[in-house]
């Protein structure tokens, strides 16, 4: 089917800080960010056990509990298994480091076999308080987690998650599935199998302002020739483009600092917001279907629903190209 059919609008919802990312949340500030959310429009909402182990979603299914379940799209992702056994330690998530700190101190299995796939969807409709999911995401099968192990890793989720996952789709149990992560290589080379065929893939902080160029030469060309369309997480880089510190999950480095202080002056002598050109610059790519940006405070929703909206000269798109801030080949708002 694809998702882009299935998708509601070009703003979703991606749920990852309400798992505590970064920081404890209090549940009436997750509850209220969720609900502006709602309240502006977003039907689409991506989440994910890993997310404070199990907390985001809990915290969605809270909220969505109570709405029409006909009048929103879900998705949630498969790799990991939520244990009963509590952590003694801060888990290591390779390159994220202490990501979920602050989230349930439940221990995660790590695992991407037929078994555990079908546990965690089992457990995942549990904790949204559903009996029905849209999307499912194979989530995290890439080097920022595995390093040097990662192709084993995507050679388990292959034998196991693909193919359970194509055949909750072929049953109707689930509408669409693919791949959601933070690094090109696993959708390249799921792209590149004869079978089994994704309908779509999460691709989070690879098409942004900040990063595109990897993705845009070399990923999006072969999703746009099988009709693969992508929802672009993380399209603030982690946050160091909405006024943040954050950039790929850790503190920014000075160059990434830099290079986002000259797009903000740009988009300050053009009078827009930085956001504004994050959203617009992801959503320009003709293989983009939405963009999903998270967020801990209701006031963010707003801001995010405006910034799509912002009428951006075309003016602002030229001088980006113009000044080398963004790759020739880059498909921007307007033709610029």
């Amino acid at each position: 089917m694809g998702i882009r059919s299935l998708l509601p609008g070009r703003l979703g919802f991606g749920t990852a800080p309400l798992g505590n990312m970064f920081r404890a949340i209090p549940d009436e500030e997750a509850r209220a960010t969720l609900e502006a959310a709602w309240d502006h429009g977003v039907r689409y909402f991506d989440t994910a056990p890993f997310y404070g182990s199990g907390l985001a979603e809990e915290r969605l299914g809270q909220v969505l509990s109570a709405k029409p379940r006909d009048s929103y799209v879900l998705s949630t992702k498969v790799g990991r298994v939520v244990l009963d056994e509590h952590e003694s330690t801060t888990p290591d998530f390779g390159e994220k480091g202490g990501l979920f700190e602050h989230g349930n101190p439940n221990k995660l299995l790590h695992e991407w076999t037929a078994d555990a796939t079908e546990r965690s969807i089992e457990q995942s409709l549990t904790r949204l308080g559903t009996d029905r999911l849209d999307m499912v995401w194979v989530h995290d099968i890439a080097q920022d987690f595995h390093g040097d192990q990662w192709i084993q890793k995507f050679e388990e989720a292959r034998t196991g998650a693909f193919r359970v996952l194509s055949r909750l789709r072929e049953e109707g149990v689930i509408k669409a599935w693919g791949l959601g992560v933070n690094r090109t290589e696993p959708v390249e080379l799921t792209l590149a199998l004869d079978e089994p065929r994704p309908d779509g893939f999460l691709l989070a902080g690879r098409y942004t302002l900040l990063d595109h160029e990897h993705a845009l030469t070399r990923l999006l060309p072969m999703a746009q020739e099988q009709g693969v369309d992508m929802v672009v997480g993380g399209p603030y880089s982690s946050g160091v483009l909405a006024g943040g510190t954050h950039f790929e999950y850790q503190e920014a480095p000075p160059a990434v600092i830099e290079r986002v202080g000259w797009l903000k002056a740009l988009t300050e002598k053009h009078g827009i917001g930085i956001k504004s050109a994050a959203l617009q610059f992801s959503l320009a790519h003709p293989a983009t279907a939405a963009v999903i940006p998270g967020a801990t405070r209701p006031g963010r929703i707003a801001e995010d629903a405006a910034a799509l909206a912002e009428q951006t000269p075309a003016a602002f798109w030229s001088d980006l190209r113009a000044e080398g801030l963004v790759s020739p080949a880059a498909p921007l708002p307007g033709n610029a």
